[in-house]
């Protein structure tokens, strides 16, 4: 799990940086909102954890910029300030927890392990792209940019399309397989272990019908990759 930090106190950050390194975790931290920009758009985080009252740019406004431009990475927006009208704020305009300075780091955990568990779900709107790949999450119509061939085109069952929106989300990254299901199947389904397997089976013959230049990659005691 990889986490970003943005947070402009950074005793804390070291603080939580090497709580969350005791636990396994990997994380960056940032002191401000146009680092956490930066940040966001080079790297993919499982999770961030955003200080309310941020130099230059607060907090409620970068989360309105990152849900914007898409991102749908959980956020528990961290702040001192206990109150109804705020909790209310930082819910409205994205974020998914809510979580009042000082906190208890046992607290944060659970938190965090509470947001991962959640299974990954479709976006509504806009497509997903990589290399030559085009995907659609409303329709889950996969296909190969600028081709007018009905070869050109696969339509995805449901759960084809939330493992492939995943590696697309993540694309050159190395995608453990107890994560997939996770985020995929969710925490408490009964998953074979061979299913995951199936419809990697499934999504690599989707992309030799289409003959794209994207595979997805075996990455042996590990899991898998989505690349060019």
């Amino acid at each position: 799990m990889r986490i970003l930090i943005i947070e402009d106190d950074e005793q804390l950050c070291e603080t939580l940086r090497l709580q969350f390194e005791h636990h396994g975790i990997e994380s960056d931290c940032v002191h401000s909102g146009i680092d956490a920009l930066y940040y966001i758009s080079q790297s993919v985080y499982d999770l961030m954890i955003l200080d309310r009252m941020l130099p230059g740019m607060d907090g409620i406004s970068l989360l309105k910029i990152i849900r914007e431009n898409k991102v749908r990475t959980p956020v528990i927006l961290a702040t001192a300030v206990d109150s109804v009208e705020e909790r209310i704020a930082g819910l409205d305009n994205g974020a998914d927890d809510y979580l009042v300075k000082p906190y208890d780091i046992g607290e944060l955990l659970a938190r965090i392990r509470a947001l991962c568990r959640r299974p990954d779900t479709l976006e509504v709107s806009g497509t997903l792209s990589f290399e030559d790949l085009e995907f659609s999450p409303a329709n889950l119509d996969l296909s190969v940019k600028g081709s007018s061939s009905p070869d050109g085109k696969v339509h995805l069952s449901r759960r084809e399309a939330v493992l492939l929106e995943y590696f697309l989300k993540r694309p050159n990254q190395t995608l453990a397989r107890q994560l997939i299901y996770t985020r995929v199947w969710g925490p408490d389904a009964e998953v074979e272990d061979g299913n995951l397997d199936t419809y990697i089976y499934y999504l690599r013959r989707h992309l030799r019908t289409l003959k794209s230049r994207v595979r997805i990659q075996t990455i042996h005691g590990i899991g898998y990759r989505l690349e060019a």
